[in-house]
C-alpha cells in the first residue's frame, strides 16, 4: 500500500469513491466537471489542504485508489494556538472494506497531522452513517460535540 498526496490523475477515482459508499463505481464512468477541476486545483495549491489517497501500489500505470480523505489544517487560538486538522471525505472502496484499510488510512492521516504539530484531529460524519461512527470510535475518536450545518444554495 502507498499513502500519498493525490494527483490530478487520481481525481476520477476519488470522485468514484465519493459517488457511492455502498458499491464500487468505475472511475472511467465518472464525469469530472469544471467545478471538480477548480476544487482539486484549489486543494492542491493550498498549503492548508491535502487530498490524500491510499493505493494498492501496483506498477505500470495500473495503480488502484483504494481510499481517500481530505485534511484541512485550521489555525486557531484554542488548543494553545496549535492548528487542528479537519478530516473530511473519508472513503474506502466498497469491495475492500473489512481489510483494515480504513484504519490504516486514518492512522496515517493522524500521524501526518501530528507531524505538522496539530493539537487535535476532528471530523464530522452524517448521522445516518452509524457503521462509520462505530469505526471512528474504535479508532479513539470521541463524540464530543454536536455539529450543525447550514446549506447555502446559489
Amino acid at each position: 500500500m502507498i499513502f500519498r498526496t493525490a494527483t490530478r490523475a487520481d481525481l476520477p477515482a476519488v470522485l468514484a469513491l465519493l459517488a457511492d459508499e455502498e458499491q464500487v463505481v468505475d472511475p472511467a464512468s465518472v464525469v469530472v466537471g469544471e467545478a471538480h477541476e477548480r476544487a482539486f486545483a484549489a486543494i492542491a495549491s493550498d498549503v492548508r489542504n491535502e487530498m490524500l489517497v491510499l493505493t494498492d501500489g501496483a506498477a505500470g500505470g495500473e495503480e488502484a485508489v483504494l481510499g481517500c480523505l481530505q485534511l484541512t489544517y485550521v489555525p486557531g487560538l484554542g488548543q494553545r494556538g496549535q492548528e487542528r486538522a479537519l478530516m473530511e471525505a473519508v472513503r474506502v472502496r466498497a469491495d475492500r472494506r473489512g481489510e483494515g484499510l480504513g484504519a490504516e488510512l486514518v492512522r496515517l492521516a493522524v500521524e501526518r497531522a501530528r507531524g505538522r504539530g496539530c493539537g487535535l484531529v476532528q471530523l464530522t460524519s452524517a448521522k445516518r452513517r452509524t457503521a462509520a461512527h462505530r469505526f471512528y470510535e474504535r479508532l479513539g475518536f470521541a463524540r464530543s460535540h454536536e455539529g450543525f450545518k447550514l446549506r447555502l444554495e446559489p
